[in-house]
Protein backbone atom coordinates (compact mmCIF):
# COMPACT_ATOMS: atom_id res chain seq x y z
CA UNK A 1 0.00 0.00 0.00
CA UNK A 2 1.45 3.38 -0.87
CA UNK A 3 2.07 5.74 2.20
CA UNK A 4 -0.50 7.84 2.95
CA UNK A 5 0.16 11.65 3.59
CA UNK A 6 -2.06 13.50 5.74
CA UNK A 7 -3.78 16.32 4.69
CA UNK A 8 -2.42 19.83 6.21
CA UNK A 9 -3.91 22.59 4.48
CA UNK A 10 -7.43 23.65 3.48
CA UNK A 11 -6.12 22.99 -0.39
CA UNK A 12 -4.94 19.59 0.57
CA UNK A 13 -8.06 18.86 2.24
CA UNK A 14 -10.47 19.23 -0.70
CA UNK A 15 -8.04 17.49 -2.50
CA UNK A 16 -8.37 14.36 -0.49
CA UNK A 17 -11.91 14.61 -0.46
CA UNK A 18 -11.86 14.44 -4.23
CA UNK A 19 -10.33 12.04 -4.68
CA UNK A 20 -12.61 10.05 -2.38
CA UNK A 21 -15.78 11.19 -4.57
CA UNK A 22 -14.40 9.92 -7.71
CA UNK A 23 -13.47 6.58 -6.15
CA UNK A 24 -16.72 6.12 -4.65
CA UNK A 25 -18.17 7.57 -7.89
CA UNK A 26 -16.29 4.42 -9.89
CA UNK A 27 -17.35 1.98 -7.94
CA UNK A 28 -21.25 3.64 -7.95
CA UNK A 29 -20.77 3.11 -11.80
CA UNK A 30 -20.30 -0.81 -11.25
CA UNK A 31 -21.84 -1.97 -7.76
CA UNK A 32 -25.15 -1.32 -6.36
CA UNK A 33 -25.18 1.34 -3.59
CA UNK A 34 -25.50 -1.22 -0.50
CA UNK A 35 -22.59 -3.23 -1.61
CA UNK A 36 -20.37 -0.11 -1.32
CA UNK A 37 -18.98 0.99 2.17
CA UNK A 38 -16.22 2.72 3.79
CA UNK A 39 -13.85 -0.33 3.32
CA UNK A 40 -14.78 -0.58 -0.43
CA UNK A 41 -13.86 3.31 -0.80
CA UNK A 42 -10.62 2.83 1.09
CA UNK A 43 -9.32 -0.39 -0.79
CA UNK A 44 -10.43 1.37 -3.84
CA UNK A 45 -8.00 4.03 -2.86
CA UNK A 46 -5.61 1.78 -1.39
CA UNK A 47 -6.05 3.66 1.80
CA UNK A 48 -6.80 2.02 5.58
CA UNK A 49 -10.03 2.46 6.61
CA UNK A 50 -8.59 4.37 9.05
CA UNK A 51 -7.23 6.92 7.25
CA UNK A 52 -10.29 7.51 5.05
CA UNK A 53 -12.37 7.57 8.49
CA UNK A 54 -10.04 11.27 8.64
CA UNK A 55 -11.94 12.93 5.82
CA UNK A 56 -15.25 11.21 6.10
CA UNK A 57 -17.19 9.36 9.01
CA UNK A 58 -20.09 7.74 6.71
CA UNK A 59 -20.90 6.64 3.13
CA UNK A 60 -23.89 8.84 3.27
CA UNK A 61 -21.54 11.57 3.79
CA UNK A 62 -19.74 11.06 0.67
CA UNK A 63 -22.30 10.71 -1.29
CA UNK A 64 -24.21 13.55 -0.04
CA UNK A 65 -21.01 15.44 -1.52
CA UNK A 66 -21.11 13.89 -4.86
CA UNK A 67 -24.73 14.53 -5.06
CA UNK A 68 -24.10 17.55 -4.31
CA UNK A 69 -21.63 17.97 -7.14
CA UNK A 70 -24.38 16.16 -9.90
CA UNK A 71 -27.32 18.48 -8.69
CA UNK A 72 -25.24 21.99 -9.17
CA UNK A 73 -24.14 20.22 -12.71
CA UNK A 74 -27.62 19.69 -13.35
CA UNK A 75 -28.96 22.68 -12.64
CA UNK A 76 -26.29 25.05 -14.01
CA UNK A 77 -26.70 22.88 -17.40
CA UNK A 78 -30.71 23.78 -16.86
CA UNK A 79 -29.71 27.61 -16.75
CA UNK A 80 -27.42 27.76 -19.70
CA UNK A 81 -30.25 26.22 -21.35
CA UNK A 82 -32.97 28.44 -20.68
CA UNK A 83 -31.23 31.36 -19.94
CA UNK A 84 -34.20 33.84 -19.44
CA UNK A 85 -34.58 34.64 -23.27
CA UNK A 86 -34.94 33.97 -25.55
CA UNK A 87 -38.71 32.08 -24.93
CA UNK A 88 -38.45 28.58 -26.57
CA UNK A 89 -41.41 26.62 -27.97
CA UNK A 90 -42.33 23.69 -26.06
CA UNK A 91 -40.78 20.84 -27.93
CA UNK A 92 -37.67 22.75 -28.49
CA UNK A 93 -37.66 23.12 -24.40
CA UNK A 94 -38.74 19.63 -23.99
CA UNK A 95 -36.02 18.30 -26.52
CA UNK A 96 -33.26 20.52 -24.50
CA UNK A 97 -34.39 19.55 -21.08
CA UNK A 98 -34.68 15.67 -21.84
CA UNK A 99 -30.82 15.63 -23.72
CA UNK A 100 -30.14 18.06 -20.24
CA UNK A 101 -31.23 14.12 -17.75
CA UNK A 102 -29.68 11.96 -20.15
CA UNK A 103 -26.30 13.79 -20.02
CA UNK A 104 -26.95 13.64 -15.63
CA UNK A 105 -27.85 10.26 -15.21
CA UNK A 106 -25.42 10.25 -12.44
CA UNK A 107 -27.89 12.79 -10.07
CA UNK A 108 -31.22 10.93 -10.62
CA UNK A 109 -29.30 7.93 -9.96
CA UNK A 110 -28.23 9.40 -6.68
CA UNK A 111 -31.52 11.39 -6.06
CA UNK A 112 -33.26 7.71 -6.00
CA UNK A 113 -31.27 7.29 -2.59
CA UNK A 114 -31.05 10.63 -1.10
CA UNK A 115 -33.92 11.71 1.08
CA UNK A 116 -34.75 8.14 2.78
CA UNK A 117 -30.97 6.90 2.81
CA UNK A 118 -28.29 9.36 2.28
CA UNK A 119 -29.70 12.20 4.03
CA UNK A 120 -31.62 10.41 6.79
CA UNK A 121 -27.99 9.24 7.91
CA UNK A 122 -26.09 12.35 7.51
CA UNK A 123 -25.44 15.07 9.99
CA UNK A 124 -27.85 17.79 10.35
CA UNK A 125 -24.93 20.68 9.72
CA UNK A 126 -23.76 18.29 6.45
CA UNK A 127 -27.04 18.77 5.18
CA UNK A 128 -28.13 22.28 6.22
CA UNK A 129 -24.64 23.24 3.41
CA UNK A 130 -26.66 20.98 1.23
CA UNK A 131 -29.65 22.17 1.43
CA UNK A 132 -28.17 25.87 1.28
CA UNK A 133 -26.61 24.77 -2.01
CA UNK A 134 -30.26 24.30 -3.30
CA UNK A 135 -32.19 27.28 -2.17
CA UNK A 136 -29.40 29.27 -2.73
CA UNK A 137 -29.92 27.79 -7.01
CA UNK A 138 -33.66 28.40 -6.72
CA UNK A 139 -34.53 32.33 -7.23
CA UNK A 140 -32.02 32.56 -10.22
CA UNK A 141 -33.82 29.22 -11.74
CA UNK A 142 -37.48 30.34 -11.29
CA UNK A 143 -36.35 33.05 -13.16
CA UNK A 144 -34.83 31.51 -15.63
CA UNK A 145 -36.95 29.12 -16.25
CA UNK A 146 -39.76 31.19 -16.26
CA UNK A 147 -38.90 33.55 -18.45
CA UNK A 148 -37.62 30.95 -20.84
CA UNK A 149 -40.07 28.03 -20.77
CA UNK A 150 -43.14 30.88 -20.68
CA UNK A 151 -44.48 29.31 -17.24
CA UNK A 152 -45.16 31.35 -13.95
CA UNK A 153 -42.36 31.58 -11.47
CA UNK A 154 -43.95 30.00 -8.58
CA UNK A 155 -44.67 26.97 -10.61
CA UNK A 156 -41.05 26.84 -11.75
CA UNK A 157 -40.00 24.84 -8.52
CA UNK A 158 -42.84 22.03 -8.94
CA UNK A 159 -41.94 21.73 -12.47
CA UNK A 160 -38.34 21.04 -12.10
CA UNK A 161 -39.65 18.15 -8.88
CA UNK A 162 -42.26 16.42 -11.66
CA UNK A 163 -39.57 16.40 -14.22
CA UNK A 164 -36.70 14.72 -11.32
CA UNK A 165 -39.21 12.24 -10.36
CA UNK A 166 -40.47 11.04 -13.69
CA UNK A 167 -36.18 10.93 -14.62
CA UNK A 168 -35.50 8.58 -11.39
CA UNK A 169 -38.09 6.12 -12.54
CA UNK A 170 -36.78 6.04 -16.00
CA UNK A 171 -32.83 6.94 -15.40
CA UNK A 172 -33.35 3.78 -12.84
CA UNK A 173 -35.40 1.06 -14.53
CA UNK A 174 -31.92 1.69 -17.09
CA UNK A 175 -29.55 0.99 -14.28
CA UNK A 176 -31.88 -2.75 -13.30
CA UNK A 177 -29.30 -4.65 -11.17
CA UNK A 178 -27.72 -7.97 -13.01
CA UNK A 179 -30.36 -10.10 -10.15
CA UNK A 180 -33.30 -8.30 -11.78
CA UNK A 181 -32.20 -9.17 -15.41
CA UNK A 182 -31.32 -12.67 -14.38
CA UNK A 183 -34.75 -12.88 -12.69
CA UNK A 184 -36.79 -11.40 -15.88
CA UNK A 185 -34.63 -13.72 -18.45
CA UNK A 186 -35.62 -16.92 -15.85
CA UNK A 187 -39.38 -15.77 -16.80
CA UNK A 188 -38.82 -15.62 -20.22
CA UNK A 189 -38.75 -12.08 -20.66
CA UNK A 190 -36.15 -10.06 -22.08
CA UNK A 191 -34.98 -6.64 -20.89
CA UNK A 192 -36.08 -4.28 -22.86
CA UNK A 193 -33.82 -0.95 -22.87
CA UNK A 194 -35.60 2.28 -22.09
CA UNK A 195 -35.20 5.15 -24.01
CA UNK A 196 -34.70 7.83 -21.34
CA UNK A 197 -34.09 10.63 -23.76
CA UNK A 198 -37.19 10.01 -25.97
CA UNK A 199 -39.95 9.47 -23.11
CA UNK A 200 -38.31 12.56 -21.27
CA UNK A 201 -38.83 14.84 -24.09
CA UNK A 202 -42.44 13.44 -24.91
CA UNK A 203 -42.85 14.05 -20.61
CA UNK A 204 -41.45 17.42 -20.86
CA UNK A 205 -43.77 18.65 -23.80
CA UNK A 206 -46.65 17.22 -22.11
CA UNK A 207 -45.96 19.23 -18.89
CA UNK A 208 -44.92 22.43 -20.89
CA UNK A 209 -48.06 22.34 -22.74
CA UNK A 210 -50.26 21.85 -19.39
CA UNK A 211 -48.68 24.47 -17.61
CA UNK A 212 -49.25 26.97 -20.40
CA UNK A 213 -52.57 26.59 -20.76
Amino acid sequence: MPEFIRARSAEQKEQRMDEIKQAAARLFSTHPYHEITLTTIADKLSWSRANLYKYARTKEEIFLSLAEDARDAYYEALLEAFPGSPAVSPDVAAASWAAIVERNTGWFRLLDLLFNIIEANVAVEKLVHFKRGYYAMLPQLQWALSASLGVAPERVEPLMNTVSYQAVGLVNNVCNTPQVHAAMREMGFEPRPTDVRGEMEAFVALLLEHERG
